[in-house]
């Protein structure tokens, strides 16, 4: 029998040990988010409808005549050629802090998860959705706390259009922000992106649930495997059907907050996020930034070119 000491001492590594995970994982989705916000500024200046560089005209392989919009690396490069390199890191420390807390709420979770979860084969439907109403209440909880980090990063990066430097910092950013509107200033565009996320979440793992089992027959020697993909497939056709709600709520926080982006004549003043989503709609731009690399708009009205 161990003596108290050695039990205690053992506590001591163990916690010292989920400690030291809790850290890398912090670290490592510090360093997923430093790594992917090129990418995720550019589809923000997309989303916008800032288009600093010239479409060039060709054809598909069907003859239709199209406009080929400038793709992320070209984007880039201006970036880089008016803001330098460090420009392309506008707004990285509101996303940041925002990644960090979702990813400590995610964690935190996922062990309550593994603490409950049984090896049942067959998981039944009740089971579900009671995982899932527990998931959307923690998803919406981290929503609301990360929300506002969020609008703050998305703020930063619109500057780009009009050249402003009204938010400079994140401090700043948060003092800027309170003073001109508040602290619903914080959360403009909340509940569509909360709405998105929740939609996203239902879909994916009732779409996951009823696909394995129904469709996965289980004479199929790969049907653990099958299973074990599922969810992430889903997750990756959802997220399409889902992006409007993520589109909107982009602009929404940078509606009528001062910046160029936000008013007119680059974008309308919304009056709400169902003003913003009819008006989007009415002009077929519901998945505008949905891509980076192949962007083309049908050219309705372009003149001959004679030799």
């Amino acid at each position: 029998m161990e003596s108290p000491e050695n039990l205690s001492g053992q506590a001591v590594v163990v916690d010292q040990g989920s400690i030291d995970l809790d850290t890398a994982v912090l670290l490592l989705g510090a360093g997923v988010t430093a790594v992917t916000h090129p990418l995720l500024y550019v589809k923000l200046l997309i989303q916008v409808g800032h288009e600093p560089l010239a479409p060039t005209v060709g054809t598909t392989m069907f003859g239709r005549r199209v406009l080929y919009l400038p793709g992320f690396f070209s984007y880039a490069q201006h970036i880089v050629k008016v803001d330098g390199k460090r420009g392309l890191f506008r707004g990285l420390s509101p996303r940041i802090i925002s990644s960090a807390i979702s990813t400590k709420v995610r964690s935190k979770v996922k062990q309550v998860k593994l603490l409950s979860k049984r090896d049942d084969l067959h998981t039944s439907l009740r089971k579900v959705v009671q995982e899932t109403t527990h998931e959307m209440i923690i998803q919406c909880l981290s929503r609301v706390a990360t929300h506002p980090f969020h609008v703050m990063s998305v703020r930063c990066m619109a500057q780009f259009v009009g050249r402003e430097v009204k938010y400079s910092g994140m401090f700043s950013c948060f003092i800027k922000i309170f003073k001109d509107e508040g602290v619903a200033g914080f959360y403009g565009g909340l509940i569509p992106h909360v709405l998105g996320e929740v939609l996203f979440l239902w879909c994916c793992n009732l779409l996951a649930h009823f696909i394995n089992t129904y469709a996965v027959d289980e004479s199929f020697s790969q049907a653990s495997a099958v299973r074990s993909y599922t969810k992430f497939v889903m997750g990756i056709a959802v997220s399409v059907l889902t992006y409007p709600f993520m589109l909107v709520a982009d602009l929404m926080a940078v509606n009528n907050c001062g910046l160029a982006a936000g008013l007119p004549p680059c974008s309308p003043i919304f009056k709400s996020w169902l003003h913003c989503w009819n008006h989007l709609s009415h002009k077929g731009h519901l998945f505008r930034g949905s891509s980076f690399f192949f962007r083309r708009v049908p050219v309705t009205s372009l003149p001959s070119i004679e030799d």
